[in-house]
């Protein structure tokens, strides 16, 4: 049974009584990631100082990890009958339709800011709404700030309600039929347009709904759930507890320390600057500016009165800036700074251990959530727009063109298979180490080792090209061999003309996308032999074992040019 507003209102209190610790934190996190670290803590910092005079750690991190974090996996349709051809072409037009979602949602450009939201605020919210424009569905990463998702005890999500903040001026130009609502019995003159008003959106698995509750719980929109079920999923970072805690909440107050320092030496060098004159009893005139002259018995003792900053605080800021480091994970050899002593392999492994771990269990969360939002995705698709389509995208880097209709070719199966390759979580240099030894000891082939590359590939297309390629290098020593043994072939009446034209025709077949294998069948397949008029064909085609030898002249005929041993010089 659908939920009343009051009652709505009155759990999205209580969601907000019960998470007020979480945002203050991410409120926190927010300020620091903005500049305005003052904001968090203005008493810290120095009169006139409100800015923060050494680099944005927390931000400069969070925005490195993102950018690891944020390329897309892989998306595949698998089918269970690996013998059927059919089956296996049924997957694969699945697969397209799901990288469709994903290319026209523009997924991959908003995984850069979604995963900087999923390490910064603990977790990700991903919508699926409905383009009736497009008839389709879109995958939407929504801002955790003043989200509150609800789960049961199996984790599943039961209830997602997210705060949104507007001016009452454009509430009234977005939903003109309740302006006097909004307004008031006062009217326009009576009332602020400018003010800001929240709003919350609340869905659960019978309706969605937006209401104002500054304005007695006005509702703006309702809706019922065009399919039966949540069309919201939630990626939530590891946490010892229910709370969703974000990767930098627990370093906000050393970044805070680190701000201090910095500001309290750039005072202390201010004042050791301006100190005042300590001048002799004879001085009787004080001149001030460049080449001032002062007069005294005793010059060696007008200077400025010292102040010295201890050593301690120094080594307080090197203890902070390691600090900091520590609680967010973030080694010092991803900005370059790596000290001498530890430039080994295993100095820098160690290094990056700590990052690459948490960049793995970030993309297995993701993975498992990209697998409930496509499988959704064909749901919707599958139940709301059952019509034929004409649609475009990148599969492996590939552009393509799809004809299908959800009701025949999805068919209830929204299996989803979602993998980040081979070489997730690890740094290239021991990505490439690992597939090239993995694939040296045949434990994995070529392509899939291509295939797990971190970046959109055709390996068939690549195969193509490094088969054009090879076959060319081939082409270009044939010719090199053959003018080496110019003289001798000629001597012994061979020609290397029909080996470099066959060699050719090899390419040409190769760039038009055959095989190598029917190239090279049908390039060096042996002429049929030609019928002679009069004779039957079977006598032509197959002499006699009995036939005579021709009888010998004393000259040696010359020999047809033998292709292998050709191929084997030039492969020599």
């Amino acid at each position: 049974m659908a939920l009343e507003v009051r009652q709505i209102a009155d759990k999205v209190e209580a969601l907000k009584r019960r998470n007020a610790e979480r945002d203050t934190r991410m409120a926190n996190v927010l300020s620091v990631r903005r500049g305005q670290i003052s904001n968090v803590y203005p008493d810290f910092f120095p009169e006139g100082m409100t800015q923060p005079m050494i680099a944005n750690f927390i931000d400069v991190a969070a925005r490195d990890l993102a950018e690891v974090l944020a390329p897309l996996p892989s998306f595949n349709c698998t089918t269970f009958n690996v013998t059927s051809d059919r089956a296996k072409a049924q997957a694969e037009k699945r697969s397209m339709i799901v990288n469709y979602y994903a290319h026209s949602s523009r997924l991959q450009t908003q995984m850069y800011t979604g995963a900087d939201w999923y390490l910064t605020y603990g977790f990700l919210p991903i919508v699926v709404e409905i383009d009736v424009e497009s008839n389709q569905p879109r995958i939407r990463l929504d801002n955790p700030l003043g989200a509150y998702p609800e789960f049961d005890r199996f984790g599943r999500l039961s209830s997602y309600t997210r705060r949104y903040y507007k001016t009452l001026a454009e509430l009234i130009v977005e939903f003109p039929e309740y302006e006097s609502q909004l307004i008031g019995p006062g009217g326009r003159d009576n009332v602020d347009l400018y003010a800001m008003v929240e709003m919350v959106k609340y869905e659960d698995a019978e309706q969605i709904l937006l209401f104002v509750p500054q304005k007695s719980n006005l509702v703006l929109k309702r809706t019922p759930n065009p399919i039966g079920e949540m069309m919201v999923r939630v990626a939530r970072r590891p946490s010892i507890d229910d709370d969703m805690r974000g990767q930098f909440d627990d370093v906000v107050w050393v970044q805070l320390a680190r701000a201090r320092f910095s500001l309290l030496a750039l005072e202390a060098a201010e004042k050791s600057v301006q100190a005042p004159l300590a001048l002799p009893n004879d001085v009787q005139e004080l001149a001030f500016g460049p080449d001032a002259v002062l007069r005294s018995q005793n010059p060696q003792q007008i200077r400025r009165v010292g102040l010295e900053l201890p050593n301690a605080a120094f080594t307080e800021q090197a203890v902070l800036q390691q600090e900091m480091r520590l609680g967010a994970r973030y080694p010092e050899g991803r900005t370059g700074n790596i000290d001498a002593s530890i430039i080994t392999g295993q100095g820098v492994q160690a290094l990056l251990g700590a990052f690459d771990s948490q960049i793995k269990a970030g993309q297995q969360v993701l993975a498992q959530t990209f697998e409930d939002v496509l499988s959704l995705c064909m749901r919707i698709d599958e139940k709301i727009f059952p019509m034929d389509k004409t649609v475009r995208g990148v599969n492996d880097g590939a552009p393509y063109e799809l004809k299908y209709n959800p009701s025949k070719d999805i068919k209830g199966d929204y299996t989803v298979e979602v993998r980040y390759g081979l070489m997730a979580g690890l740094d290239p240099s021991r990505a490439l180490i690992f597939s090239l030894q993995a694939m040296g000891g045949d434990l994995v082939s070529r392509e899939f080792v291509m295939s797990e590359l971190p970046w959109a590939l055709n390996v068939s297309k690549e195969q193509e090209r490094i088969d054009v390629q090879r076959m060319r290098d081939n082409l270009n020593k044939a010719i090199e061999s053959s003018a080496a043994a110019l003289p001798e072939m000629i001597a012994t009446g061979q020609s290397p003309a029909k080996l470099i034209l066959q060699l050719s025709e090899i390419i040409t077949a190769r760039q038009n996308g055959t095989s190598i294998e029917e190239a090279a069948k049908k390039v060096f397949a042996e002429p049929e032999p030609t019928p002679v008029e009069g004779l039957p064909q079977q006598v032509v085609a197959q002499p006699s074992p009995t036939s005579a030898p021709a009888p010998s002249t004393g000259a040696t005929p010359p020999q047809a040019p033998n292709i292998a041993q050709i191929l084997g010089q030039i492969a020599g």
